[in-house]
């Protein structure tokens, strides 16, 4: 099959579009959708200038989709003294797979010159995950403890580092499972949450801004630059671009619900192409809908104190990742 644009051999056919690509327009293809993504949410503010640039930290996992985004935006922005990238890494403590990310992250931040930073479970909480694999207090899968935990670093280190944004590798296959998702489970306060602090509610407030937090309240905005882009694209351009990403499952994975969802999407965009497309137009405009009525309900506001242990913010009196703590050094 030839390209589309220029004749040459295709080297994918995007069903959802019907565009048949060579090498180098499918590259230029993802490219050109990150960066209209980054400009239709306004990352780039107008007042940011040389003298007080941008900081964009972002989640670098080592694999394909964070190692695309760093890739992409670097390239993007390498001549805009406006923004500067800082590359995030977690460490969860599970041996041998963690280790070979890592690597990949350390090799390409350093072929980019971008700055790294490495942080552990083990260092901020003193668990690895491994361990709490084997001692489960809870009996919950490994992705839902693995998920309060970096959630917490990513959001500590990104202030510590000055951040502006933090931006995440979810690509349009991740946002449409979780839409999904919390459609089935009929959770509003999630579907609202899209709006509120993702891309969904990049508007004249700012990006990802809070309309429930208090003006003082400290967030940094988080952003998801790759999310136009489908999964088996994200794999492509790593292995076309020739970039050290490490294309392997955790081997803690074990989101069986998630894992549903994926199968039923895959067989719903083979048979009905553009799927996943039309599952996030519509998402956005209900999570813009239900975030408008659950604020109206609330009067503005949300019921968030500190936790008294950490200080996090949380509607409880110790938030989730203390108390999971607590229940994993108690085991």
């Amino acid at each position: 099959m030839d390209c589309d644009k220029c004749g040459r051999e295709a080297v994918m056919n995007a069903a959802y579009s019907g565009l048949h690509l060579c090498e180098d327009h499918f590259l230029s293809s993802v490219d050109k959708r990150v960066r209209r993504r980054v400009r239709e949410d306004n990352l780039v503010p107008d007042d940011a200038t040389p003298e007080e640039p941008e900081t964009w930290v972002v989640g670098l996992s080592g694999g394909k989709d964070s190692v695309v985004l760093t890739d992409i935006l670097h390239r993007t922005f390498e001549r805009d003294p406006r923004i500067e990238l800082v590359a995030l890494t977690v460490h969860e403590g599970i041996e041998g797979y963690r280790d070979e990310s890592v690597a990949a992250c350390e090799e390409l931040t350093a072929e980019l010159g971008v700055r790294h930073e490495l942080v552990s479970y083990e260092e901020e909480f003193g668990v690895r995950m491994d361990d709490v694999v084997e001692d489960d207090p809870e009996n919950m899968a490994a992705c839902a403890y693995c998920g309060v935990f970096r959630r917490d670093v990513l959001s500590r280190y990104a202030e510590e580092l000055g951040a502006d944004k933090l931006l995440t590798g979810h690509n349009l296959d991740d946002e449409a499972q979780t839409a999904l998702m919390n459609f089935l489970e009929g959770d509003l306060a999630q579907i609202a949450k899209h709006f509120d602090a993702s891309l969904g509610g990049f508007d004249e407030r700012g990006a990802g801004e809070d309309p429930t937090r208090e003006a003082g309240d400290h967030f940094v905005p988080r952003a998801k630059p790759l999310r136009d882009v489908p999964e088996k694209e994200v794999a492509l351009y790593a292995h076309l671009a020739d970039l050290p990403a490490h294309i392997t499952e955790c081997p803690h994975a074990s989101e069986a619900y998630r894992g549903e969802i994926q199968s039923l999407l895959h067989d719903l965009e083979e048979n009905h192409p553009g799927t996943r497309h039309s599952i996030m137009a519509g998402y956005e405009e209900l999570a813009a809908l239900a975030a408008e009525e659950l604020g109206a309900r609330e009067g503005g506001s949300a019921d968030l104190g500190e936790c008294e242990q950490c200080g996090a913010a949380t509607t409880r009196d110790r938030c989730r990742k203390c108390s999971l703590l607590d229940a994993l050094h108690a085991a």
